[in-house]
Formats: C-alpha cells, structure tokens, sequence
C-alpha cells in the first residue's frame, strides 16, 4: 500500500485542537491581522478566481493494460482483488457512467449489480471525469505526482498523457502537483523529472498558466515528520529552482505554516514566503462547520493578511468531508467552508479532492444510497445521516461554490444546493412539446424526440455536420439541465456525440447555455448523457446543435428531455 498524506499527518496533527491554540499560535495570529492588507497577488488567471480540484488518477486494476497491473490504491494488498477483508477505500463509486468495471471479490451490490470499480487508466475514465468538471464548473485539475522513480513511475507518467488528453478534449485546464512525501531523493530528482518528462506538457494549450507562467505546485515542503525531513534552505532551492524555470509555485503546506508550531517545522517562514501561492492543508483537521468557523477566525483571516503583506496568492482547501466520518451533514460542511473562504477573500480554493475514495473525501460521483454500495461491506453511501443525495450532489455543490467565488452568485452562508432535484426538477418540461429541426432523415422525425417513447428516435440529415433539435417550452422559464437518451438497444453502439446548448425567448434570438462538448451514449450504461448548464437559463426555446458523432455521420437523440434542477 502507498503512502497517504492522512497516514504520515496524523501524528503531526495529534494534540493540537481548533479551538485551543498555544499562545504562539495566538500572538502571531495577532501580529498578521494588523499587518494591513494589500490587493491580490496576481490577476485572474486559472489559478485565481478560479475552482481547483486535486486530482488523484491513481487507481488500476489487473487487465486494464496499466504497466503496474495491480489493484492500485483500490486494496491494501494490490495483488490481491479488493474485499471486506482487503480493503483501503471509504466509499464506493457511482458506476453507472464508467464503460468498463473491473470485477471486485465483494459481493453484489444491494441492488443486485455487480461490484465492480474503474481504473482510471481506461481513458474514457479520465474522459468521463474531465466532462464532469467541465459540466459542474470545476476549472482546473491539480494532478497528483508522487516520487515517479518507483515502480509506479510508468503508470503515473501514462496518466499525466491521460489527464492532458482530457484536459484538452474537456475545455479544462491542469497543473502538476508534487506530493514530496517519502521521496528520498527529492531534491534532485524533482527537478530531473520536470526537466525530462513533466515540462512537457506545458506545451498544451490545457496546461494552467497563472501570471503567463506555467504552474507547479510541491505539497509537503515545512511537515512535521520523518516523512518530510528536509530543511528549510533545502526546499527554498527547490521553489526558487522552479521559479528559475518560468514557473508559478504553489506550495500545499502545513495549516501552521505561518507560526511554526504544531504540524509545522520552525524556521520554515522564509520557504514559505518564497512561494507564489499557498495552499494550507486541513484534511484531518476540522470536521464540522463549526470547526471551519474556527479556523476561520484563527487560521484563515490572519493567513490571508499574512499573504497580502507579502504578495503571495492564498489558495485554502475545501473539503465534502469523509463519508465514513459522517462529516458530510448533507452539504452544510462543505458549504461553510465555501462561505468562509470567499468572505475572507481568497484568491482561489482548492477542492480537497475530486477522486479520493480512499479518504472518502471525493466530490466525484458517489453511490447515494444503500442499495448502491456491496452487501456487508460496511461501506456508507451519501445518504449516511439520512438525507438522500444525488450522486453528482458534490459536484453541483462545488459548482455553486465556485459561482459564489466568481461573484456570479451573492456571498450567503445559507446552502442554496438541493441534495436532490426534487420538486418541478423532475418534470420533464419538452414532453410532448413542439419542436423544430434543420431537417431529418427516412421517417426519423423531431417530434420522436419528445414523445416519450425511447425506441423512436430523431435522425438529422446525414453527412451534413452542423445539425440542430430544438423544442418549444410553450413559454419562458427557468432551466437547468438536459437529459438525452439513445435507444436502450445493445444494438446501438457506444458513440460520442458533439452537443451544444443554445436558448431563446423568441425562437429568433439564440445565446450560448452550454457550450460544445463530446457526450458518451454507452448501452451498458442506458445509453443516457446529462448537460448541466454552467448557470439557470430562463428560456421558452432550447436548441442542441450537433457537430460530430463516433457511431454515425448523424445528430441521434430518442428522448430529449429538459428540467429546471
């Protein structure tokens, strides 16, 4: 089993509470909340003002063709098929969308379903994650890169290809993010590794560039612990090296970085001035909304004076929760943090962390209920404290975060994300609507799109790319998603269609709602594709336009259905 950054901060964390800091903690605390601000650091770019999510990709599984062919990160023992007896993982994923599960030594799910999980070396994993940030408005993936001079080398370097690939498919943008934890020879062989192999991706247009510079951040430099032993003077050789190659440094640094004490090493404050951006740690560290008020108050409003002062961008941490803790409380956890954060004026926020079922702490899609997780594995579902919430619950809950971050919605301390779209959000309001389109093929009419049959579907004329479905509402109203079928048939192969969301009040005027991205229809997965728009779109006239399809030279839809949540 690899090493987490939860297993080597317990220690360091141990004994030190929110709610009693030390004396030092207060002085300085003091010292930095009257040390004036300044204006932000730096610009909006795609670091600040912006959604970051810490992006694992570390699980494989046997077969999957990964050059580790292990249960990786999914089982204590890799070689071994994850069960009760072997297992690392604090939830369990909401598989519907994945094109391929890997066969698990649980038992069925309670639903009846097979146990299987997703390796994130299958692309379309990486694919399906990269268009779940794109829909729910995460902007940037910090993608994960432990010490790569291992055996799982091979493997993490095949997934910096993967998550480039997506990034560039998807519309998002990624950074390299070192986790220097138990790497020996750090000093040295970081900068060969991003001489030799990382600096390369900066070539993307998809890699993130914050002040025109390309961004890495290293987390773990100034820990407490035998797992980051290095000095001060070490680490600042290895920021200013960076900043020395054209970069723009975030460090992922230890909640007291700014006095010295607790999971922090002293002497450290120096190192940490010398980054760019600072991203404090708090995984393991608060719980509750109340503790995030604490920390608030403690931590967060001297932090983000303390980097004022000095030019430095401040990217704290929000976190869902972990699941098996039944932090989560619904929503109401994670929401406070976003509150907080934003009141406090931070540069941007860092999502702790999209993909982590080993923690428990993902917003990817998680299983809801019961009868979504395996029979006797212990495992909670979403729904832990009895409140049902979606599996893409998270994500949504992320994306209001980040409109709050953004100004786009008003600074409140009240959740304004359902757990469920509940109410008039499960009514489908084109059922039996009028519709138009730029034309069709054979007997393969627009008005099958809406009339709530799945085996009758909308063909659009062939090999003649851009085509176009639209309904009539009957009148302007709010909406908040599409949902498009393909038939259920086995039949109808996987395929990618390219879809864009437009909308008008008069059926004249058309503005963007969602912009252009590849949707995958998978008959084993219902042959179903979800667009979440970015914001509420008040419309009468919904129109999709379609630009490419992987299974045939036509724009393909069975049921086109659209709701308000």
């Amino acid at each position: 089993m690899g090493v987490t950054r939860r297993s080597v901060l317990t220690s360091a964390l141990a004994g030190t509470t929110l709610a009693a800091l030390s004396a030092t903690e207060l002085a300085a605390t003091a010292d930095a909340a009257t040390a004036g601000a300044a204006t932000a650091a730096s610009p909006v770019g795609d670091v600040v003002g912006k959604i970051t999510v810490g992006y694992q990709g570390w699980f494989a599984c046997p077969g999957d063709g990964a050059p580790i062919n292990a249960w990786w990160h999914w089982s204590q023992n890799w070689s071994q098929a994850p069960s009760p007896s072997n297992n690392v993982i604090k939830a369990w994923p909401d598989m519907r969308e994945y094109a391929r599960g890997y066969q698990t030594a649980y038992a069925n799910l309670n639903n009846g379903a097979p146990a299987t999980l997703f390796s994130s070396y299958d692309q379309q994993t990486v694919n399906t994650h990269f268009q779940w940030m794109q829909q729910y408005g995460c902007d940037t993936a910090a993608l994960q890169r432990f010490n790569p001079n291992s055996s799982e080398g091979p493997t993490r370097d095949a997934m910096a290809a993967r998550v480039r690939s997506a990034a560039e498919a998807y519309g998002r943008k990624f950074y390299i993010m070192y986790d220097v934890t138990g790497w020996t020879a750090m000093q040295s062989e970081i900068k060969a590794d991003w001489n030799g192999k990382m600096s390369a991706h900066t070539a993307s247009a998809a890699y993130a560039r914050q002040n025109g510079k390309p961004v890495v951040c290293v987390w773990g430099f100034g820990y407490n612990d035998n797992n980051h032993p290095w000095d001060a003077a070490t680490c600042l050789d290895v920021i200013n090296w960076f900043k020395g190659q054209g970069c723009y440094v975030i460090g992922g640094v230890p909640r007291e970085w700014r006095t010295g004490v607790g999971g922090s090493r002293p002497g450290f404050l120096d190192t940490y001035h010398a980054f760019n951006a600072l991203s404090p740690w708090m995984v393991g560290a608060i719980g509750t909304a109340a503790d995030s008020d604490s920390v608030y108050q403690n931590i967060n409003v001297p932090d983000q004076a303390d980097c004022n002062a000095h030019g430095i961008d401040y990217q704290p941490c929000v976190l869902p929760g972990d699941v098996s803790a039944r932090q989560r409380a619904h929503g109401d956890f994670m929401w406070r943090q976003f509150y907080n954060m934003v009141r406090v004026g931070a540069q941007g926020i860092y999502i702790s962390m999209f993909d982590e079922y080993g923690e428990g702490n993902q917003i990817a899609k998680t299983a809801e209920h019961s009868s979504g997780v395996p029979a006797n594995s212990g495992l909670w579902a979403l729904d832990e404290d009895g409140i049902t919430c979606s599996s893409d619950y998270y994500l949504r809950l992320t994306g209001d975060g980040g409109r709050m971050l953004k100004g786009q919605l008003p600074l409140t301390a009240t959740r304004p994300t359902p757990p469920v779209v509940s109410g008039g959000g499960t009514t489908n309001l084109a059922l039996r609507r009028p519709t138009a389109e730029s034309g069709h093929t054979q007997v393969y009419g627009s008005a099958n799109a809406v009339d709530d049959d799945p085996g009758t579907y909308w063909e659009s004329a062939n090999n003649a790319f851009p085509q176009w479905l639209q309904v009539d509402l009957g009148a302007t109203m709010s909406t908040r998603r599409v949902v498009l079928k393909l038939p259920p048939a086995s039949a109808w192969n996987t395929r990618t269609q390219t879809v864009s969301v437009s909308g008008s009040t008069d059926g004249s005027a058309f503005t963007t709602v969602a912009g252009p991205a590849g949707y995958t229809f998978n008959p084993a997965t219902g042959n179903t594709a979800t667009i979440v728009f970015p914001a509420a779109a008040s419309v009468r006239y919904l129109r999709l336009t379609f630009t490419a399809n992987t299974g045939w030279p036509a724009g393909q839809v069975s049921e086109f259905e659209v709701y308000n949540a």
